[in-house]
């Protein structure tokens, strides 16, 4: 909202944009670039477990079609894991994990949510980490993409689909300002339905 005032470009005294909380479209960064090109822009990533931002990316003029969440302060570890806590190379999906001095003690009393979300860290001797249940991926220079949630996953005739990868794929489009993809129906008439914002020229 703020970026789509017609004065924004009047705003010379701001020099630093923090975004956090949500995750940050690739076009709303294009825009501060092109608007407030005096101003730095900045992604911060992190749950309330774990000391609410535990990640940081400089945001770059450059032709990236998402913006990384980038790589752990200081003190705090990240690691992009499979099903069985098996580290996983540049590129491929798995869910986030936290460790580090962030990290909660637990949920107040409720010691079995606390056992499932907070595990035991295989990498680092009496540590533990912290199940995010965010999709990440490692970029090439070690940088981390977030890809969604798992709990977005839905299952349509024994394939899993992550709705949120659609949604970053349609939002890579130019014309395509949001997305939004949702499963409906059931059985054999189940399909994938994508709901879109455009930037006023879109044809479908």
């Amino acid at each position: 909202v703020f970026l789509q005032d017609p004065n924004v470009q009047a705003c010379r005294s701001l020099t630093r944009i923090v975004c956090s909380g949500e995750a940050l479209p690739a076009e709303a960064a294009q825009q501060v670039f092109k608007h407030l090109p005096g101003a730095g822009l900045y992604n911060l990533y992190g749950p309330t477990e774990a000391a609410i931002d535990v990640t940081h990316w400089t945001c770059r003029d450059d032709d990236r079609h998402s913006v990384p969440i980038g790589r752990p302060i200081a003190n705090l570890r990240t690691y992009v894991l499979d099903a069985n806590l098996q580290p996983l190379p540049v590129g491929v999906v798995g869910e986030l994990y936290l460790a580090g001095e962030g990290l909660a003690r637990g949920y107040h009393q409720r010691p079995a949510l606390t056992a499932e979300r907070f595990v035991v860290d295989p990498f680092v001797a009496g540590q533990r980490m912290y199940r995010t249940g965010d999709l990440a991926r490692f970029g090439q220079a070690g940088e981390i993409e977030y890809a969604g949630r798992i709990d977005h996953q839905v299952k349509i005739r024994g394939l899993r689909i992550e709705l949120g990868e659609i949604e970053a794929r349609l939002v890579e489009h130019p014309q395509v300002r949001e997305a939004v993809v949702v499963a409906t129906g059931t059985g054999a008439q189940q399909m994938l339905v994508g709901y879109l914002v455009g930037d006023g020229a879109l044809v479908l």
